[in-house]
């Protein structure tokens, strides 16, 4: 008798990114816990538990937290929007994180610009497995994505692979994107896109040893047009793809 598999925690940042997922789950059980919702059932034969991350540093470090203390998760996967900060990275392109860093954290003079204090590090890695599956996942996504006749396919769209940095702050002027990436290079920090929770999620999978990886859909460039149509791309566009990387990630899974 083959051991039962291990069970997987997707994060979603919004609730248009679950419901889709919620969907598809087979005896779903709901259980609230840390004034939260919590989804247990299976998605392609994997037992998941669905969450969502809610928004900044803090609220999505207490999801973590409760799924792996609670819920005694394997794993964590991300999927959510970002902005897009890096050259070539477009409206409608994804990025699997390699590793995250906060581009709000100083605690200057103490300790040097985005070193997480008492870490001696200002980045944190996702995990080099689950990053590869999720890379797979999301480049097989955007194919079949792109082959449909869907009305939201970016034809052009693309799968990048580098840094996140993440902020209790939603950035979205030209200005402020400009000053914020000339100080993360400036350090050594060539960042890709911009959102607010992977960072954290990271630390807390640090410090538990539990392996974590994420996967934004860029939904803007993270300047003065941030705003625009973002209610619609994260309902039309971003929940498709968040529902369609996850079903090709868990069927990956599902074969180691």
């Amino acid at each position: 008798m083959s051991p039962k598999p291990s069970t997987t925690a997707i994060l979603s940042a919004l609730p248009e990114e679950q419901d889709g997922l919620i969907a598809l789950l087979h005896q779903p059980r709901r259980t609230t816990h840390a004034g939260r919702e919590f989804w247990q059932g299976d998605l392609h034969g994997q037992p998941v538990v669905l969450a969502l991350s809610r928004i900044g540093k803090v609220a999505a470090a207490t999801t973590a937290t409760a799924l792996i203390e609670r819920f005694g998760v394997s794993r964590i996967v991300f999927t959510g929007v970002a902005g897009g900060m890096g050259l070539g990275v477009k409206v409608g392109d994804v990025v699997v994180a390699e590793d995250f860093v906060q581009h709000d954290m100083d605690a200057s003079p103490l300790f040097p610009r985005y070193e997480i204090p008492l870490y001696g590090r200002s980045r944190f890695t996702a995990d080099k497995a689950l990053t590869a599956l999720l890379l797979e996942a999301a480049d097989s996504a955007l194919r079949h994505i792109n082959d449909g006749d869907d009305p939201w396919a970016f034809p052009d769209a693309r799968v990048h692979h580098g840094l996140m940095a993440s902020g209790d702050r939603f950035v979205s002027g030209a200005q402020e994107v400009q000053q914020l990436q000339s100080a993360l290079l400036a350090s050594g920090h060539p960042v890709l896109a911009v959102e607010m929770e992977g960072a954290a999620i990271a630390q807390v999978c640090q410090d538990y040893g539990l392996p974590f990886a994420a996967v934004r859909t860029i939904s803007d460039r993270a300047d003065d047009q941030a705003h625009v149509d973002f209610p619609v791309f994260v309902r039309e566009v971003a929940s498709y793809y968040a529902r369609t990387v996850v079903e090709k990630f868990l069927g990956l899974l599902s074969k180691q």
